[in-house]
């Protein structure tokens, strides 16, 4: 309640209220102390009329002259008004003359009894309405006691005295304290007139205006005042700010520097002595530069801010079109920042992989791994780089990856910056390098095995028929000459294929459609294959764009192809070929999918490998897949194989492969469109 009243009546009533006290207390005291003194005087003059009229009653007492004691008597009763009675008393105790009107009180008689041995006797006595000072003094002549005077004070006139003193105190207080109001609340106006000035200044600033000025210009400028017409000093002609505030100021005798620098100088300076005002102007003035620093800071602060967003919507741009997975970690390998390619591969938004661990998002093998090198790299301060199969929402990729210590000014280490690219492309490049290379290899050995076994191959096979004509057949000659041509026959067709493989036939390209090739492949199999219970089902897309190639060899990759999904499947089964264009990639493509066992994802690599081989013995050479592999790099296509769980009643994508679950294997063969299609 107290703070919601304004601070010029707090000054005003805290001074009416310690004058108020003082008052109180000084009327009080002045009060008792005069109380004091009116009833002292009151018994010293009691006691002085007392023993007055004991001299003056002595010598008529004696004569027993009541006409004179009566004159003494009413004397004294006239002297003063706070005189209720004056009676004299004989040596028995009755009363002589009085001045009582009504009668003698015969009670008043007995009540207060001095002695000879006593010079006076005050006794305070009632009369049942008032009280009375009752002062009795003997009427002494020689030793003898002849009498004794009574004389009566009243208590009431003395009060009624009290209280015009007292009267006239308060009035005095209550006037010393209206005028110290008075001269207080003037004192208050004029110093809450500033503070409210301060006040209002504040709310200003409170709500964002910096540009206040509290304190009026100052009557005379420091320009004015020193006769100075130094037009470069950033004082001259600024009228919102003191001199000493202002910093490099060309006077003379100021100290370079800010006003924390240049204070003491300035005091010293008879501008700062005219202009400078008591402690309420000294805040006020702080106040004004107060603002005017805040508000410099603050534009200071809004420019940095400003730069820093766009520094950081730059970096963040940056980060955005980087295709590398980009991630920061705080020490604890906690994420604080990702950019989209990372927050893509893992399936997440920005906001749900902040504050998660790099190993939060990986299997728990991997994790622990690259948990120890994100610990590892931390602690010794060296990056570390490996070349890593990560699984993310869109399957597996291979990553070369960059792992950089982030450190602050002072060397220590804060952070991770993790750097992933992608190079799943590269891996398989460099596979079919490999295999490229091997092929080559192994096509040079074939070349020259080929050209050594072809000739003695033909002249073992042609003995062989021409001695089968001079034995008759069931013979067991005969029958051994038939093996031998038949296994003659196997080696016939490996040379072949190894010709075949070393490339040393003549090519011939030029524009070829899918359709048409798939057309001629399939008549050939289809009835073969249905004697086996396999369907081969037909999915040709139409308006399919021509391929450059060789007729033949290209036959001989779909035919090589069909066989190895016929040997899969064995009997009763489906095999489907499907034709179709990639538009975006540039590509036709032919797919042949089987409803098999399929492929052991540990052999996947190997199936183009030469002579590897899954077939029993005398059933493969193990070149098949591996001359289709060549005849399809030669003509700068693409193979791929997927085994896994899928159906071959599916629609194929564009890129040939399923996606519903049945054991089977799908392989893609891709070819570049005829630059004149395109």
């Amino acid at each position: 309640m107290i703070s919601r009243i304004s601070f010029r009546a707090k000054i005003s009533i805290s001074m009416i209220g310690i004058l108020l006290l003082f008052g109180v207390f000084l009327a009080v005291v002045v009060s008792r102390m005069a109380s004091q003194a009116l009833i002292e005087e009151s018994k010293r003059r009691g006691v002085s009329s007392a023993l007055y009229v004991s001299a003056r009653i002595a010598e008529p007492l004696l004569a027993m002259d009541y006409l004179r004691m009566k004159d003494v008597v009413d004397e004294v009763m006239r002297t003063g008004e706070d005189i209720e009675f004056v009676f004299i008393q004989g040596r028995t105790g009755k009363p002589l003359v009085h001045t009582f009107t009504g009668g003698f009180p015969v009670d008043l008689a007995g009540a207060n009894q001095v002695g000879i041995q006593e010079p006076y006797r005050i006794e305070l006595l009632t009369t049942g309405k008032e009280l009375i000072y009752d002062f009795a003094a003997p009427v002494i002549i020689g030793s003898n006691q002849l009498g004794t005077v009574r004389l009566g004070f009243s208590h009431r006139r003395i009060g009624e005295a009290l209280d015009r003193l007292l009267f006239a105190i308060v009035l005095a207080v209550g006037l010393s304290i209206v005028v110290a109001a008075f001269v207080g609340t003037m004192l208050a106006r004029t110093v809450t007139r500033r503070i409210s000035l301060l006040q209002r200044s504040a709310e200003e600033i409170v709500k964002g205006n910096l540009d206040i000025q509290t304190l009026p210009a100052p009557r005379t400028q420091c320009w004015e005042f020193m006769g100075c017409r130094e037009r470069t000093c950033p004082a001259y002609m600024d009228y919102s700010h003191r001199c000493w505030y202002v910093a490099g100021t060309m006077c003379p005798s100021c100290v370079e520097g800010e006003y924390a620098k240049k204070v003491e100088s300035c005091r010293s300076c008879p501008v700062y002595r005219r202009n400078s005002g008591d402690e309420i102007q000294h805040l006020a003035d702080y106040f004004d530069h107060m603002a005017t620093a805040l508000r410099d800071r603050l534009e200071d602060l809004e420019r940095t801010q400003k730069n820093l967003r766009e520094q950081q919507q730059l970096f963040r741009t940056i980060l955005d079109v980087n295709p590398d997975l980009l991630s920061l970690y705080d020490p604890d390998l906690h994420c604080r920042a990702a950019n989209k390619a990372f927050c893509r591969f893992y399936g997440k938004s920005e906001d749900e992989v902040r504050g998660l661990a790099h190993a939060d998002l990986l299997p728990e093998e991997q994790a622990q791994k690259d948990r120890q090198e994100d610990i590892e790299v931390i602690e010794t301060g060296m990056p570390f780089q490996a070349e890593k199969r990560m699984h993310g929402a869109g399957g597996e990729r291979w990553f070369h990856v960059v792992k950089t210590p982030v450190f602050d000014a002072d060397g220590r280490v804060i952070g991770l910056l993790c750097n992933g690219r992608d190079i799943t492309e590269f891996k398989k490049l460099q596979e079919r390098i490999v295999q490229a290379q091997k092929l080559e290899s192994l096509g040079q050995l074939a070349a020259g095995v080929a050209h050594e076994l072809n000739t003695p191959l033909g002249i073992i096979l042609g003995y062989t028929q021409l001695m089968l004509q001079d034995f008759d057949p069931g013979s067991e000659v005969h029958e051994t000459l038939e093996i031998m041509e038949k296994h003659s026959r196997i080696c016939k067709k490996i040379v072949a294929d190894l010709l075949r493989f070393s490339r040393r036939t003549e090519t011939e390209m030029k524009p070829l459609s899918l359709n048409h090739l798939a057309e001629q492949v399939l008549d050939i199999v289809e009835h073969t294959f249905g004697l086996d219970r396999i369907a081969v089902e037909r999915r040709l897309a139409s308006d399919l764009p021509m391929i450059v190639g060789d007729q033949e060899k290209l036959q001989q990759v779909l035919l090589n192809l069909l066989n190895n999904a016929r040997d899969a499947i064995g009997k009763d089964g489906r095999i489907t070929l499907a034709t179709g264009h990639d538009a975006d990639r540039g590509e036709a493509f032919v797919s042949i999918a089987d409803n098999g066992s399929g492929i052991p994802p540990e052999i996947v690599g190997r199936i183009f490998d030469p002579f590897f081989t899954t077939k029993a013995v005398g059933k493969g050479t193990g070149l098949g897949l591996a001359v289709t592999f060549g005849i399809v790099k030669d003509h700068g296509g693409q193979i791929d194989v997927e085994s896994r769980v899928r159906s071959t009643g599916e629609d194929l994508d564009a890129s040939g492969s399923s996606s519903e679950e049945e054991p089977g294997t799908v392989f893609t063969v891709r070819f570049p469109v005829c630059p004149a299609a395109q």
